[in-house]
């Protein structure tokens, strides 16, 4: 990438031997004309970013994965052998790596941007074997090699080679979703780290140890090759750290790694500086590129260790994402500047004259070239306005238009010459067009549309004055989007308000619709729908976002579902689940036994909500959200004035959950505050009243969190409560089969037609294990409606109550000379009753809604003697 030397610090600037072979130079030929592709894809992807998905991701990926990655395989391999003065590897080999290196980044690339996780695994496993077989050649060349001065360099090539392996993992990890929203800003950070400062920084600061004193003209220092090996302990034990300690989440240690491989730069530029003497170096244009160059890495991984050590992971993600373009131009593209111009006069002259002068056309107008590309990188990093960023960019992109004019000029004179036997002309050219072509598109790559577009409105379709239009906020946040549903009458004119509240930048596309750029946290763009027929389908483009389930549904009412072809308001299955089927084999009722209040006054209480499959009919498995593992959650008893302490932990993957106890009395704001995955909150709260109380999921939509299984029941016992014999709790609620949230189960919800209704979550379950009792035994049945939408009237067949307690208030006591039939609850009421089971029988319980009873909402309670 950097020379065609096999002793580059020799400063000949004679071809070597090798390179002169028609089979080496037809293998260099091909590589640089892939180089040159993906730098021409690059270009293409850049141009497009505001039309093409994940273009921006794109553009530095053809550059980085495709590019970068082609020339290094190539002349890592090349320095190798000559640095280790080791046998050439088979070329047939040799060619087949290269291959595969090029056919995996192809599959990862167009993976990635078709959405295809199944081709973007494959291209990852093909690149890691590929680079894998690199790796283990470099290690081989070693063996028996005769070895050289600067033999350690090669430790470099080697590191980085088993960097990129861990970055192509760590990348499908990410581009797939399996890294998880928990997981996600850690993997990312490994991610940029590995690839960055591990595959193309350690091969490029390697190689600077014997280019950099070759273009000063000067001998090599003495103590360059001890000083390389400790640079190479330092870099590749600090990524090793940085990476680990991100990808685990633990910041410090990712600072610590970031630290240490900034302390072996700063080793290797002290080496550097001391190298320059007062004589006049062979380039002065290539010497001042390369150690501005050095110079922006030692900025970026200042600026790096600054951003772990002041911000959580997730921000300092985005952070370091931000720091991409300054490396890649600053340090990346300028290096490699350097290196062409130092190097192009050496492959194209034919002599000291002809090379002197093809670098004189190289070096016109350095300084200004020189100050203009790193003012407009200063001003690109710099927090600045929106004008200075783009003058900046506009800078960068000159210097590097200017270069390439340069360039232009230089293989038009030198293909004024006559070819000369054993030079291959076209070998010179692919390699110049390759490197060329790679700076424009590092710079056009970063130069791309702005991506924190206040709120504009995108054109869209017109309503009409007859249309109805419905503007919509959705948040973008926690690698979810909220609502992550939107129910719309079929023929309204939808707009999104888009806002980014997460610390990473996001953006949202709507399927065959508009899209909107990168937000920044606190960003917004609105987003012109158009009228809706149809269900559709928004979501993140970034790699790996729409997988982890960062997505939008918007669902029509009142007509067909475009995905599935049902329609939303079809009638529910009259004749719902089988009831009189048999449970499956293991399967256990939830138990109805209510244990005493404990004796502590303070209750401390996990619940975790996650979502878990539950037999919720005979035979019927559904996927409930649960706090605590059940649907309803456990139930929670305790007396008045004690109180209680619920740490509420989200352990779902794919949503924000809240929770609200009707028992307690304080203001909703924190303590029902919905909380992301992974996050915990603690709701603290003093019972100061009894009764029987619901406890749901506090998130919205209610009627969906209540309706698939959040709820559960607080008991707080009246002052001077009696013992009684049995105690039972029976939580009623209607049961909506279907998957969770989808369009068929809402329009249930929404139409108050459940499937079932059931006692516990479950329904008929105490119809086939019907609740113990003995005869003249009293019992006292706790009942909490939770809905969400219906009450219950709950009845025991056989007997008369003659205690009742609803909602606070004991309407009627034993000794009075009425009785009760019925407990009476609207949704979110509870109370209890107590009867006296005169003798050994079956007393069926129902819902007196028959309804209700029929369609699951009975049991029994057996009473033997």
């Amino acid at each position: 990438m950097f020379g065609k030397n096999d002793d580059p610090a020799a400063g000949s600037g004679r071809p070597p031997s090798r390179f002169k072979a028609s089979g080496l130079r037809g293998r260099h030929l091909t590589a640089h004309i892939l180089v040159a592709g993906w730098a021409v894809l690059a270009l293409l992807a850049a141009s497009a970013q505001q039309t093409l998905p994940v273009a921006r991701w794109l553009a530095i990926h053809l550059f980085l994965l495709g590019a970068a990655t082609t020339a290094i395989v190539v002349w890592s391999e090349h320095f190798a052998v000559a640095l280790l003065h080791a046998a050439p590897p088979d070329r047939r080999w040799s060619d087949a790596r290269l291959a595969g290196v090029n056919a995996g980044a192809a599959g990862v690339l167009a993976g990635v941007w078709a959405d295809l996780p199944l081709l973007t695994g494959a291209g990852c496993a093909l690149l890691v074997t590929a680079i894998g077989a690199h790796l283990v050649v470099l290690v081989r060349m070693g063996r028996g090699a005769l070895g050289g001065r600067l033999a350690p360099v090669v430790g470099f090539y080697r590191a980085a080679a088993a960097g990129l392996i861990a970055g192509a993992v760590l990348g499908w990890l990410l581009a797939t979703g399996k890294a998880g929203p928990q997981h996600y800003a850690g993997l990312r950070l490994a991610h940029v780290h590995v690839t960055l400062l591990g595959w193309i920084g350690l091969p490029v600061l390697g190689t600077l140890f014997m280019l950099w004193p070759t273009v000063l003209g000067v001998r090599m220092a003495e103590r360059t090759t001890r000083v390389a090996r400790w640079v190479l302990a330092l870099t590749g034990g600090g990524l090793l750290t940085s990476v680990a300690g991100a990808a685990g989440g633990w910041r410090g240690a990712a600072v610590a790694g970031v630290g240490c491989y900034t302390a072996g730069v700063t080793v290797a530029s002290v080496l550097f500086a001391r190298t320059v003497r007062q004589r006049r170096p062979v380039s002065a244009a290539a010497a001042w590129m390369l150690g501005a160059a050095v110079g922006w890495l030692v900025v970026g991984l200042v600026a790096d260790l600054a951003l772990l050590a002041g911000r959580d992971l997730a921000a300092a993600a985005d952070g370091v994402g931000s720091l991409v373009p300054l490396l890649l131009v600053g340090f990346v593209a300028q290096v490699l500047v350097g290196a062409l111009t130092y190097l192009l006069p050496i492959v194209l002259g034919s002599g000291p004259k002809e090379r002197a002068a093809l670098r004189a056309v190289l070096e016109r107008g350095w300084p200004v070239r020189l100050g203009a590309l790193n003012l407009g990188v200063a001003l690109s990093a710099l927090p600045l306005p929106a004008p200075a960023r783009t003058a900046g960019t506009l800078l960068a992109a000159a210097a590097g238009v200017a270069f390439l004019g340069l360039v232009a000029a230089v293989l038009v004179r030198g293909a004024r010459r006559p070819v000369r036997e054993g030079r291959s002309r076209p070998a010179l050219w692919g390699t110049a067009a390759g490197v060329v072509l790679t700076v424009l598109a590092v710079l056009v790559a970063n130069s791309g549309g702005s991506t924190d577009d206040g709120p504009t409105v995108a054109a869209g379709p017109g309503g009409g004055a007859a249309t109805a239009t419905r503007t919509v906020v959705v948040t973008l946040s926690g690698m979810r989007v909220r609502p992550a549903r939107i129910e719309v009458a079929a023929g309204t004119a939808l707009r999104l308000k888009v806002t980014n509240a997460d610390a990473q930048r996001h953006d949202l596309k709507v399927e065959d619709g508009p899209a909107t750029p990168l937000l920044a946290k606190g960003r917004t763009h609105v987003l012109d729908v158009g009228r809706i027929t149809g269900n559709r389908e928004a979501w993140c483009t970034l790699p790996g976002h729409r997988a982890a389930g960062m997505t939008l549904d918007i669902a029509v009412t009142g007509g067909t579902d475009a995905h599935d072809g049902h329609s939303t308001t079809a009638a529910t299955d009259a004749d719902g689940p089988d009831l009189a089927a048999d449970f499956s084999t293991g399967w256990q009722p939830r138990d109805a036994a209510l244990a005493p209040a404990p004796g502590e006054t303070v209750h401390k209480v996990e619940l975790r909500a996650a979502h878990t499959e539950v037999e919720v009919a005979p035979g019927v498995r559904q996927q409930m959200w649960t706090f605590g593992g059940s649907a309803p959650g456990p139930t929670l008893r305790g007396k008045v004035g004690d109180v209680f302490e619920v740490t509420l932990v989200n352990d779902d993957h794919d949503m924000g959950h809240g929770i609200d106890f009707h028992a307690g009395s304080l203001a909703p704001d924190r303590p029902m505050r919905t909380i992301q995955p992974g996050e915990r909150l603690v709701y603290r709260f003093r019972a100061e009243k009894a009764g029987a109380w619901l406890y749901h999921c506090s998130t919205a939509p209610m009627l969906q969190h209540i309706g698939n299984g959040m709820y559960g029941a607080v008991v707080i016992d009246p002052p001077g409560l009696q013992k009684v014999d049995r105690e039972y709790v029976l939580v009623s609620s209607e049961l909506y089969l279907g998957t969770p949230g989808s369009a068929a189960q809402v329009a249930k919800m929404r139409r108050g037609t459940p499937d079932a209704w059931a006692f516990n979550g479950i329904a008929a379950q105490y119809a086939q294990r019907p609740l113990k009792a003995r005869a003249g035994e009293r019992a006292r049945f706790w009942v909490v409606a939770a809905g969400p939408g219906d009450g219950v009237a709950f009845h025991v067949v056989g007997t008369v109550f003659d205690t009742v307690y609803k909602e606070g208030s004991s309407l009627l006591k034993p000794g009075d000379a009425g009785g009760s039939q019925v407990l009476d609850l609207a949704p979110a009421q509870g109370g209890f009753v107590e009867t006296t089971f005169p003798e050994a029988g079956h007393y069926s319980f129902v819902d007196h809604d028959m309804r209700h009873a029929e369609a699951g909402a009975h049991g029994v309670v057996e009473v033997s003697r």
